[in-house]
This record gives structure tokens, sequence and C-alpha cells, in this order.
């Protein structure tokens, strides 16, 4: 009788080595002089309740002008103050802390959170890493605090509000938030009373009684506002002067500015920060202030990375030095920037290095309302290049966000000026970044953008325009949406062969990469003429030689193995190989790879014994030319083991299995995801080759390491459940089989649904395992159940389908 069994072992995951409690994102830092507000905050952190959502938002009443609509009023200190609350009582061992401006970020965030308490998967993109994450927190019995901050547009969140009843959720708001069903209550967050008020300005001013005379007056010439306050108790402490000074100041300032401006009434922050603005440029570094706040304003107010500002073009636009920012550069600007931090105008967080300088939104939108546009230009194009010379190429989830937060916020504030005369490279950086970083709905919004303002612009035959329709296509590819990647390749092929000719480069690369999508989309027919036509171009523009087209060789190789023309796809593999080592040499790392890659079509076409003479040859070469740890050597290693275990050498696959094994846990340590595979692999070898014994401790360990990373119902888990079910059955052990077999079987249909494939592939496994167990009535009748759903969901001739019903046939006879 035929075992079906449950299928080949899948990736997995590191066993988590997590400290509790957790903190994932950068908290902002608690302001020195942070005030409680226990009559306006509302006992804000002793009403919030698990599993609620508290969002706290601008109150109706907050100032009179439209910049006061930027905020002012604390929000996101309260939100501070809560986390640190929390932290200092211990009451929560995760708290996650949000950057919540746009959807992406809100992903990125939750994904590095995941990574954070020690259950990511390299192999899923954020998407996917963020939905678990949302999952985790619902699941989790560990009590949690997740806060959003400036969350600007609540469908932004739709599938990622957090949940759970030990879970708390504060989100910071500037405008009213519809909560779309969730359990949630909106906390309307204004000024200080007046008591609060006093007593913050009291608290500040603290070391001399004679600066706090009339501070109950400035507090009420103030609004209570209080930003406002902050500005103004920073400038008093700054300049030596009191509240009954700084009061006569602060009114013939608002004149001035009504007066230059024609507002009846200027909002009273704005008027505070232009007092500590003239403060801070007179301080030594004299005059640096105030371009190092315009750069620092151009980008996203959440936080710049520190290495932005201090960057070449950072340092030269904030001195006007266009020098090499050297060390005394990059000091001056270090010195002008704690400036802005020591009177209010900036928030520094020198432990963030992605989020080190932050302005206030309000802040920000007084510099892009009152600094001359000359100004807001230059500061425009310097943080474009600052941003580009600090761009990483290495990415980190959380510096590549900030990053793309600041490019983004630079492009909407200074428009087109970034296109003219032509768009500047830091807006291609964002785009790959997106792409790298799989975000692939953000990517193809990115692009789709970038691809009309090029064609608004610069016209729809403009090289920029034509390389963003090109990446828009490839985020279509990446998305999955090939249809649409299809019509965006198709279109950017005829503009290319329009405006450069058929046998441009740019024209044949487009061309192969419309082949590229039409083979993702198995449209082969459509394809393999496509493939043909641009190897062609490639040859006879580029030469049989060059890097592209290699690539397009290789290419139109797996199409033609695709449609079963294996022998087709061998003559072109073979031909790479011999141009790679006529041109290379044997030894070169290209060389090697066309072996590798030529290895491959033999084991499609069945030729085993040369699979195996190449792998070797492959194997040999790794080891003596990059080392025996090298990646790709163990990847080869573990090829060829899989090429012995095909021809059934299993005396000589088992070895390199654990020669593999033994290589990744030396390279990558025993828990990386390409590690466990190993272990898998070498146990399932063991299980090939009938030793039971030595199959079953790995197969448990693989099963323990699984439930603990990923959960009982990941698929992963359910496939290594399976696994040790059957080498359970092998060993004759159907005690420990069945009951595997059923959970198994249970979680399939839980997690996967009662017709999919792994699912009536477990439901014949437990059948079998019951006639084993001699238990030929639920035997019977679990196999004429999977084989009638086979029937229905595969067809008669499917070999599942095929293999049950001589498997039904067996245990009725017996």
């Amino acid at each position: 009788m035929t075992n079906p069994g449950l299928g080949g072992m899948a990736a997995e995951q590191p066993v988590p080595h997590v400290t509790w409690p957790v903190r994932s994102g950068a908290v902002p830092p608690l302001a020195g002089s942070f005030h409680p507000r226990p009559e306006t905050g509302l006992a804000v952190a002793g009403n919030l309740n698990p599993g609620e959502i508290t969002v706290l938002t601008q109150g109706h009443e907050v100032g009179l002008h439209a910049l006061d609509g930027a905020g002012g009023c604390g929000k996101t200190q309260l939100a501070v103050g809560l986390a640190h609350s929390l932290r200092r009582s211990g009451a929560a061992d995760l708290e996650v802390w949000v950057t919540a401006s746009s959807r992406e970020a809100v992903v990125t965030s939750y994904a590095q959170a995941l990574g954070d308490i020690g259950i990511a998967d390299p192999a899923e993109g954020p998407d996917a890493a963020a939905a678990r994450f949302v999952g985790w927190l619902a699941d989790t019995d560990r009590p949690w605090l997740v806060v959003l901050d400036d969350l600007d547009d609540a469908p932004d969140l739709h599938g990622l509000w957090p949940r759970g009843q030990g879970g708390t959720v504060l989100a910071t708001a500037r405008r009213q938030v519809a909560l779309g069903g969730q359990n949630g209550r909106i906390v309307q967050i204004g000024a200080f009373s007046r008591r609060e008020a006093l007593g913050y300005l009291t608290a500040r001013l603290y070391d001399d009684p004679d600066l706090r005379i009339q501070a109950l007056d400035l507090a009420e010439d103030l609004g209570c506002m209080p930003l406002a306050l902050a500005l103004a108790a920073a400038t008093m402490a700054g300049s030596g002067l009191g509240c009954r000074e700084y009061r006569p100041w602060f009114a013939r300032r608002r004149q001035e500015i009504a007066g230059a401006t024609a507002e009846d009434s200027p909002s009273t922050t704005v008027v505070t920060w232009s007092l500590a603005l003239d403060l801070a440029d007179q301080i030594s570094p004299a005059g640096l202030a105030r371009p190092a706040l315009a750069l620092v304003a151009m980008l996203d107010p959440n936080g710049v990375p520190g290495q932005v500002i201090t960057s070449q073009a950072g340092c030269g636009f904030i001195t006007g030095d266009r020098g090499t920012g050297t060390a005394t550069d990059q000091n001056q600007v270090r010195d002008a920037v704690n400036n802005l931090g020591r009177l209010g105008l900036v928030a520094i967080d020198p432990a963030s290095s992605a989020r080190t300088v932050a302005v206030h939104a309000l802040l920000r939108a007084a510099v892009l309302q009152y600094f001359p546009p000359a100004m807001l230009e230059q500061a425009a194009r310097a943080g474009a290049d600052a941003l580009l010379q600090a761009w990483p190429q290495n990415e980190q989830p959380m510096m590549a966000q900030a990053l793309r937060d600041c490019t983004a916020r630079l492009h909407a504030a200074a428009g087109d000026l970034l296109w003219i005369p032509d768009a500047h490279p830091v807006l291609f950086r964002a785009g790959h970044s997106l792409d790298s970083a799989r975000l692939s709905s953000p990517a193809i919004s990115y692009w789709k953008a970038m691809t009309e303002t090029g064609d608004r612009i610069s016209g729809p035959e403009h090289a920029h325009t034509l390389t963003s329709r090109g990446h828009l296509a490839s985020a279509y590819e990446a998305a999955g949406w090939l249809d649409n990647a299809i019509g965006v390749h198709r279109q950017s092929l005829v503009e290319r062969e329009r405006v450069l000719g058929s046998d441009h480069p740019d024209t044949l690369s487009a061309r192969g990469r419309l082949a590229a999508a039409y083979h993702a989309a198995g449209r082969l027919n459509e394809a393999i003429p496509l493939y043909e036509r641009a190897l062609a171009g490639h040859e006879w523009v580029l030469g049989a030689d060059h890097p592209q087209t290699l690539t397009v060789r290789g290419n139109l190789a797996a199409a033609y193995r695709a449609t079963g023309r294996q022998d087709d796809a061998i003559v072109i593999l073979q031909r790479t190989l011999a141009d790679r080592e006529r041109v290379l040499g044997p030894d070169h790392s290209d060389t090697l790879a066309a072996c590798a890659g030529l290895a491959v079509a033999y084991h499609a076409a069945g030729r085993q014994s040369d699979v195996i003479a190449l792998l070797r040859r492959t194997l040999a070469g790794r080891r003596r030319v990059l080392g025996p740890d090298h990646l790709d050597t163990l990847v080869t290693c573990g090829n060829l083991a899989y090429a012995y275990r095909c021809a059934g050498q299993m005396k000589e696959a088992i070895p390199l299995y654990k020669d593999t094994l033994a290589g990744r846990e030396r390279a990558l340590g025993p828990y990386h995801p390409d590690t466990l595979t190993a272990r898998g692999n070498l146990a399932s070898a063991y299980h090939t080759a009938r030793r039971p014994k030595d199959a079953i401790p790995l197969y448990e360990r693989t099963l323990s390491e699984r439930e603990q990373v990923q959960g009982p119902d990941h698929p992963d888990t359910l496939t290594a459940r399976g696994n040790l079910a059957s080498a359970y059955h092998s060993a004759g052990r159907m005690a420990d089989a069945v009951p595997l077999y059923e959970r198994t079987l249970a979680g399939c249909e839980r997690v996967l649904g009662p017709d999919h494939p792994d699912t009536l592939t477990s439901r014949g496994n437990l059948a079998h395992a019951y006639h084993m167990a001699l238990r030929q009535t639920d035997a019977i009748a679990v196999f004429q159940r999977t084989l009638a759903d086979c029937e229905r969901v595969l067809g008669p001739d499917h070999p599942l389908t095929r293999t049950v019903s001589e498997n039904l046939d067996a245990a009725t006879r017996a």
C-alpha cells in the first residue's frame, strides 16, 4: 500500500532569543519640562482600557490661526509620557512606537516589531509580516502597548488596527479620525488650563523667582498653548529675560508680523517661534540656526537622520561653504542644531539614528510659510543632495523608512522644483528603496506618480519618464499584477522603439523585460519569440559575451525548459558555459554559476550522471576559490547531495548533507533559517535511507522549533508535524504517528481549508495510518471521503486520486 506523504521541507525560522520586556520603534524623548496635565490631559494614563483604542486629537477650540491646525497642544508628549509611565510600572511586556504618517510606515514598523519579538521570517514580505504581527497581538497573553503617532489617515490602518484584550492602543492625530467600527474613543486635547500653564512656567523658571513675575499674564497672552509656552520658556531661559520682559517683546513681534503679513491675529506659536529663532541665530556659531532649521523643515517632521544633516550637502548649505563637509563643518552644524534644540525649535534624540532631529509640524509649517522662497529653494536642493549622499547601499528597514519619509515630505514641499531641469536622482533612489523592501502597493503608487509627473513636466519620451514607466511595470510584476505589468512593458517597448530605435540597448532591455513578463504570466508562446529576438539583438549590438546577452540567453533557456524543450535549453546553456570558460576561465564565479545552471537543465532532462559530474566540478571549484563555508559553496554542496539522492546513491548523499549542515552552522549559526533547512534535509535523507533512529530526533527538533517560532497552525508547522508523523509511521510507531496525523489534518482543515491539496494529502495519510493501526472501519471511512473529495477537486486522473483509490481498494480487501 502506498503512503502519499505530506510533502517536502519548507524554510525554517530561527528560535527566538528575546529578553522581555521589548521596546520597538523610536520613542521621541520626553521633554525635560514635561507636564502631566492632570486637568486638560483628561487623566489619559488612568483611563486607557485594555482592548480599546484611544485617539488623542486636536480640540475644536484650539487656535484661531490657520497654522494652529498643525497642532501644538502636546498630544505626542502625552503619549510619550504614558509610554514612560507604563515602562516604569512594568505594565507592558511589549511597547511599540509607530510613526503612522502613512500605511507604508505602519507596515514597516509592524514588520520591525515582529523581528524584535523574535519571530520574523526573512522569506515573507513586509505586508505579510505586518499581518502576522497583528495576529500575534490578538492572540498573545502578554500585555502590550502600541502607540500610533501622527496618524494622518485612518484608512491607512485598514486591516492593521492592533487588537487584543491584553493590549492598549493609543493614537495621536491632528484631525478627527473615523475608527471604522473599531472599539475606541476620541479624546480632544486642547490648551493648558490656567493653573497648568502657571505650573509649567513656574517649573521651567524655578531657579529665579523674579523671572516668574507676570507668569500668569504671559500664559494668557499665549493662550495657554503648550508649544508656545515651551518656546517662550526656552527663550527666556536662554536670554535671561523674565516673563515681565518677555511680554512686551512678544507684543511688539506680534505687531511686526501682523504688519508684514497683513494678518489680523498671527499665531501665538509663530510669534514665540520667531523670537526663539532670532535668539538661536545669535548664539555661536552665529547665523547658522536659520539655514539649519530650513533644511530640517524641508524634510520629515517626525525625524531626520543625523547623517543627512551632517552630509557634505547638508553642511555646505548650513555653513554657506560648498566645501567637502569637513569635521569642522560638521561640528559647526551640530552646534547649530543643538542651539535649535535648546530653544525648543527642534527635538533631538541622539539615541535614534533614523529619527535624530524632529521639528514640530506647526513649526515646520511656519518655516514653509514665512521663510524667503529663495532660501527654501536652496534648502530643497540641498536636502535632495543630502538625502542621496546619506542613503546607504545596504538598507536597514527603519533607516530606509525615515529616508523615504524625508524624500516624500521634501517632494511635497518642493513640488516640481526637483524635476527641473531633470528629475533629481533621490526620487529614483526612494523608489528603488520601496522595490527592495518589497512594499509592492506603495511602490506601484510611487512609480505611477513618477510616470505621471514625468509625462507632465518632461514629456512621455523623456528618459526619466521612460525609466519611471519601466519601474512601474516591474512593480506591477513584483505584486503579481502581471496583466498590468505586460501592458506597461508593451507601452514602454513601443515608445523606446519609436524614440531610440529597435537596436538601442535600452530598447533591447525593454524587449527582454516584456518577454520576462510574458514568461511570468505563463504566456510562453509570446515570451519565446521575444526572447529570441532580444537575444539576437543583444548578440548583434553588445556582443555574445556581454553580461546582458548572457542573461537573456539564460532566460530563453528557462523558457525552453518550461515548454519541455529541454534539448534546446541544454544547447544554449552549453554554449553559455563554453563562452564563460573561454572568456573568464574555468574557476571564475560566473563560469561556476553557468556550470550549476546547466546542471539544472540536465536534471530536468533526466540526465543524472551529467548533473552529478557538473555539480562535482562546481563544488570543487567553489571550495577551491571561495572556501568551504561560503554560501555559494554550501548551496552547491546541498544540490549535489540532492542529485545523489535522486540517483538513489544515499551513501554519497548523506555525507554531503552532513557537510552542508555543518557549514551552515559554522557560517550562519545553529538557528539561521538556512541552517534549519539543512537540518531538515538531512533528516529527510535519513528517512529515505530507512534510518529512522537518525531521522526522528531531527524531525522532532524541527517540529518543536516551528511550534515555538511560528505557532501551532502555521503552514510550515503543519508540514513539520506531518513529516514527523510520517517518520513515526515508517518506524512502526503507530501510537505516536496517528495522533500527529490527526492534529496535522485538523490544522490543515482549519488553516488551508477542506479542499486544499495538502489537506487532501493529510487526510489520505491519516487513513493509511488507521489502516496500519488495524482500525479498518476508520480507515475505510476516511479513504472514502478522501477519494470523493479528490475526484471532485482534482479530477479522477490526478496521481493523488489514483493513489487514494488504490489504498481504498487495499483497505477494503483487508
